[in-house]
């Protein structure tokens, strides 16, 4: 059995919890940014690369998927995180050949996810030979040999799996998944998987396409903006300056958590003098403390109050919806002594909220994860979908959906084809415009992924970017499934999990980070990204890159594509390495809304994306032509005595898998990731105490391997105003224990955020 993840490089025993933080957010990150800058860059490379940030004529942040303002931009057009995010990549410290001769690999998995990071920027290509004990370097044109002689001799395509991670830009990501598909198979897992999948199933069945209806200057115009099952202080900080926006127009703002979360709480803005000197914004005018998993019944309870109150916007209903009537009769059959449970809500707030919804014009309903890592995540956000449709938010100023999605290109690499179920259109156009026969069968997902390596039936996993073990579920089962391969290939900027938890033979391929200048055979090139609200951009690193020996995503492609398919493939992969502006051109053809790709990404701001629900109120993508309605079976999550409901979040100082530090400010936390928080009732109930050691075991009776109890040793208890019944723990420390296959219907996401787990107190 493998073992579980190492401790972190501290003593928990020792770590100092001083409570979740009544300070605003915001304005402690500026220090924090430049003193984490300076400790990786220097003083000038810091000012540098803080400069370009975010900028037109700079590089896209490698965090998160945030949209930058429409016309002015600050001179500062970043947040704490993104900052940690670039001193991250741009850091002077490097991996290289003698630090993998000092250090065989056996020893690297014993050390920490943040011990990892720590090390610096890879730079060179190096191999773990089977049966070897050291990474050493190896040429690149031997690494593409080594992958394109395992590739072509397996039994078939679909034994390969090729992931991608939300940083690779759209011209790698179209690439990509062109090379994977010319070489037989859709298996082409991606982060988003793991994280909104459920609301690209969710909005696909009710407005058509799986994408926010809102744009960024909607935020300035909403009424009321309801933020679900969302920390935006910690995972999307620039958004807290556009719900500050929002609130100076006159909005208001509702949080939806079982965790009270700083940002929202109050927010000081360090881009202005207010935000420097004054107390700074109460973003959130009412918070409604939910319990995890309680969001359906939440606004399943706000549709049968909208509708007692014919508080329904009849013509955009009657002329834009279907499914309408059914729904209805179903909403009104509602239980509501099964919504106090699913909710932990006094009923008093659930019918604020409903009459917020109902006097407000402009509504923008926001949410990620809390709501997407459920088992009834897609159900839940179809109930928002319906009230939004109930008071025809979808196709106006200041209103909309908005999943708020993570990692910085991962809506741009799904646009590109980065799935393994693109529609047949997608298909016949690839195959038109290259002349190539490309697979219709569907491909694996990252759980299907893991299953088939588990098993046998995957033997070959290439991934180009992320930290796939980190980010995974099941922990245990994932490091089984990665070690049975037979080769593993990592496309990476810095050393992580996945490069110490290897097939029989590894490869790590490192590449240029998206702060660094990439120059081809015809000049200095530039790639784009789309961000969370469907505008395409131009990103533009101009730093000195680490390495001599580094490739671009793009170059790495295009040379794996040559070495496996051949000098004779009819795809160009020669000429796209040498201009990017030749792929953008065949993107323009094959993929809808990118017409005059070249021109339009070329203008200030690049371009928004059609999105027909939004612009014109059309719902094309959907089975009737109309916006649905849908009507789904009420899910209340229960719990077992003595059990409590965990979800796994991220601490204030990392961003996806990538630990920046062991602090968490925010929540009060410092030099610590083991920890587990619970609130003080239910500490009572468990006879436990802050500060008390246990062992987390999660429980799951319908698990089909038999393995019914995970554990994750020696967590430290803190006292945490959540909500009752409910606990939390950072990941991927507590990724051990979601089961595999406990995942969302329709979307096959991890249920991270509704784990069953019992505490069992160490001596």
């Amino acid at each position: 059995m493998s073992k579980p993840p190492p401790q972190q490089d501290v003593d928990e025993s020792q770590l100092e919890v001083t409570g979740p933080k009544t300070w605003a957010a915001g304005l402690p990150g500026v220090a924090v940014s430049l003193k984490r800058g300076v400790e990786q860059m220097g003083v000038g490379r810091t000012v540098t690369t803080l400069r370009l940030l975010n900028q037109r004529e700079g590089f896209d942040c490698p965090g998160c998927a945030w949209p930058e303002p429409q016309g002015h931009r600050k001179l500062a057009e970043f947040c704490e995180n993104g900052a940690k995010a670039v001193a991250e990549e741009a850091t002077r410290r490097r991996v290289g050949p003698e630090f993998f001769a000092a250090h065989p690999v056996a020893e690297l998995a014993e050390k920490t996810d943040y011990w990892l990071g720590q090390q610096g920027r890879l730079t060179e290509p190096m191999v773990l030979r089977e049966g070897g004990t050291h990474y050493e370097p190896i040429s690149w044109a031997d690494a593409f040999s080594l992958v394109a002689s395992r590739l072509n001799g397996l039994a078939g395509p679909d034994e390969a799996v090729f992931y991608t991670s939300g940083r690779t830009s759209n011209e790698a990501a179209f690439l990509y998944q062109l090379f994977v598909r010319s070489f037989g198979t859709n298996n082409l897992p991606d982060c988003s998987n793991m994280c909104h999948e459920s609301s690209g199933a969710a909005l696909s069945e009710t407005t058509g396409i799986g994408k926010g209806s809102v744009s960024i200057d909607d935020f300035a115009r909403a009424d009321l903006i309801v933020v679900v099952g969302q920390n935006p202080g910690t995972n999307h900080p620039r958004m807290l300056s556009a719900l500050e926006d929002a609130k100076k127009a006159g909005a208001k703002v509702v949080a939806v958590n079982p965790l009270p979360e700083a940002g929202l709480l109050r927010f000081k803005n360090p881009q202005n003098v207010r935000g420097l000197v004054g107390t700074g914004t109460q973003l959130a005018d009412e918070f409604l403390q939910i319990r995890l998993g309680g969001d359906q019944a939440l606004f399943q309870a706000v549709g049968n109050l909208l509708l007692s109150w014919d508080a329904v916007d009849r013509p955009f209903v009657e002329g834009f919806t279907d499914g309408f009537e059914a729904y209805a009769a179903h909403v009104r059959g509602l239980d509501w002594d099964a919504v106090d449970v699913a909710t932990g809500l006094p009923r008093a707030q659930v019918e604020l909220l409903a009459r917020m919804l109902a006097s407000s014009e402009r509504t923008i309903f926001c949410w990620a994860m809390g709501l997407t890592q459920h088992k009834h995540a897609v159900a839940t956000i179809k109930e928002i979908a319906n009230v939004a449709l109930l008071r025809g938010m979808i196709g106006k100023p200041g209103a909309g959906l908005c999943p708020v999605r993570g990692h910085s290109n991962v809506q741009g690499d799904r646009t590109m084809g980065i799935w393994e179920k693109m529609p047949e259109k997608f298909l016949s156009a690839l195959e038109t415009e290259f002349e190539i026969e490309v697979p219709r069968k569907h491909g694996f997902d990252t759980v299907d992924s893991i299953r088939a390596m588990r098993d046998g039936r995957a033997k070959v996993f290439f991934a180009v970017g992320g930290n796939f073990v980190a980010a995974t579920p099941d922990t245990a089962v994932t490091e089984r499934a990665m070690r049975s391969c037979d080769l593993t290939v990592h496309v990476s900027t810095k050393l992580n999990r996945s490069h110490v938890v290897h097939g029989r033979e590894a490869l790590i391929l490192p590449t240029l980070g998206r702060t660094e200048s990439d120059l081809q055979h015809t000049g200095e090139q530039f790639v784009t990204v789309e961000d969370s609200m469907s505008v395409v951009h131009r990103s533009r690193g101009r730093l000195e890159p680490a390495s001599e020996f580094l490739l671009s995503e793009v170059s790495i492609v295009c040379r794996l594509a040559r070495a496996v398919l051949g000098a004779g493939h009819p795809v160009p992969w020669e000429e796209f390495e040498k201009d990017y502006d030749l792929i953008r051109d065949r993107i323009a053809r094959v993929v809808p809304g990118c017409a005059d790709y070249n021109a339009r990404v070329r203008q200030p701001d690049g371009f928004v994306l059609p999105h027909a629900p939004r612009d014109a109120r059309e719902f094309t993508g959907t089975r009737s032509g109309k916006a649905h309605f849908t009507a789904s079976e009420l899910t209340v999550l229960r719990v077992p005595p003595g059990r409590l409901l965990l979800q796994t979040m991220r601490s204030h100082d990392q961003y996806n898998t990538t630990i920046y530090g062991l602090d968490d400010r925010y929540r009060g936390v410092k030099d610590g990731r083991r920890v587990v928080f619970v609130s003080p009732a239910d500490l009572d109930e468990l006879a436990l105490a802050d500060g008390d050691f246990v062992d987390v075991v999660s429980e799951w009776p319908e698990d089909p391997t038999g393995v019914f109890e995970r554990r994750a040793e020696r967590f430290r208890v803190v006292s945490y105003p959540t909500a009752k019944g409910c606990a939390a723990a950072y990941f991927p420390e507590a990724n051990p224990l979601v089961p595999l296959d406990s995942t969302a219907e329709k979307s096959g996401t991890p249920t991270s955020k509704s784990i069953v787990v019992r505490l069992e107190k160490l001596g």
